[in-house]
């Protein structure tokens, strides 16, 4: 409890942090107090219209990821596991750049995230259908690298095929993930799916306990694999597709985080994954800041911080693994 109650701490301290951070030279007492403002002037426009959804997603879309990480490595037994293994966050990226190479995204405002979310539920079916209902872990994860080889390859088509060049350096630069730009009904429209992939997860919490001991003694528990393995996927679905919707692909946030905090929480995947999701939301605050100190006049992407910070951390948890074999 010590733990989640620190880093609960640091996540609101970031959040504020978040809300004061921007182009604009402004005190922050004067930016926290133009946010309830009901003058409703320019300063309190960016505040509740730029700043606060951007600070909001940040925080959904970071323990969104941060907990299905934390559920698939628990699932898989594998620290090397995260969302992405499933397939949706590739069809759900395929949806969005279809969208904007047929030109919905440009004449409907919500055609982009709905086109990624039709994509996820798309790709979660596809996934089911070849992992079969009877598939185990090995399966699931083998169905999940074909759709994610499928739909790398289609979005490659696609930028092939691309007539505009300007369509093109929309669908490069959207899949780098970005939290820029993003309204209120972005976060009123990821908010229900997240919400409802960690309600589904958190029912795992006791299989995923058992798994620790071997999947034969979580049967003798009473625990069904079948039924756990559906509501992982699906709640991963739901999160992984809900958060790509809006934010575009941002990686190594459910990869990185449960590792970084696993040892503090001992060998219970349940206590990780709630300390995953808050860890989740403050790795992806901190990126989120990072952008906007860092090259402000560039549009440097948060998917590329997100890389750069945890490609190496990768690396380190490769070769850790690579030490610890026979």
């Amino acid at each position: 409890m010590r733990l989640e109650l620190g880093l609960l701490l640091v996540l609101i301290a970031l959040f504020v942090v978040s809300l004061t951070v921007g182009p604009a030279n402004v005190p922050a007492r004067d930016s926290l107090a133009a946010l309830f403002d009901p003058g409703y002037g320019p300063l309190t426009l960016v505040m509740q219209e730029i700043r606060l959804p951007r600070a909001l997603l940040a925080i959904i879309v970071g323990a969104g990821l941060g907990l299905a990480g934390a559920s698939m490595q628990g699932y898989l037994r594998n620290p090397l596991a995260e969302p992405g293994l499933i397939g949706v966050s590739g069809s759900a990226a395929l949806g969005a750049v279809l969208a904007i190479y047929s030109g919905l995204a440009a004449g409907a405002s919500l055609g982009l995230p709905l086109a990624a979310l039709a994509g996820a539920l798309v790709g979660v079916f596809l996934v089911m259908t070849l992992a079969g209902p009877r598939g185990g872990s090995l399966t699931l994860i083998l169905a999940g690298i074909a759709i994610s080889a499928l739909a790398g390859a289609l979005t490659s088509l696609v930028l092939n095929l691309s007539p505009n060049p300007f369509a093109a350096n929309e669908i490069v630069f959207w899949m780098m993930g970005s939290l820029a730009d993003r309204s209120m009904t972005h976060v009123w429209l990821a908010l229900p799916f997240v919400l409802a992939g960690i309600a589904i997860i958190a029912t795992t919490a006791r299989g995923l306990d058992a798994l620790t001991l071997g999947e034969d003694a979580a049967q003798t528990m009473g625990i069904d694999l079948g039924r756990l393995r559906l509501l992982l996927v699906f709640g991963t679905a739901a999160i992984v597709g809900g958060t790509t919707a809006v934010a575009g692909a941002i990686g190594f946030v459910g990869l990185v985080v449960p590792h970084i905090l696993r040892p503090l929480v001992g060998a219970r995947p349940s206590r990780l994954l709630w300390s995953s999701a808050i860890g989740g939301a403050i790795m992806l605050q901190l990126a989120d800041i990072a952008v906007r100190l860092i090259l402000p006049e560039r549009d440097l992407k948060l998917g590329v911080v997100t890389a750069i910070v945890g490609a190496p951390l990768f690396l380190h948890l490769i070769f850790k693994t690579r030490k610890e074999l026979p």
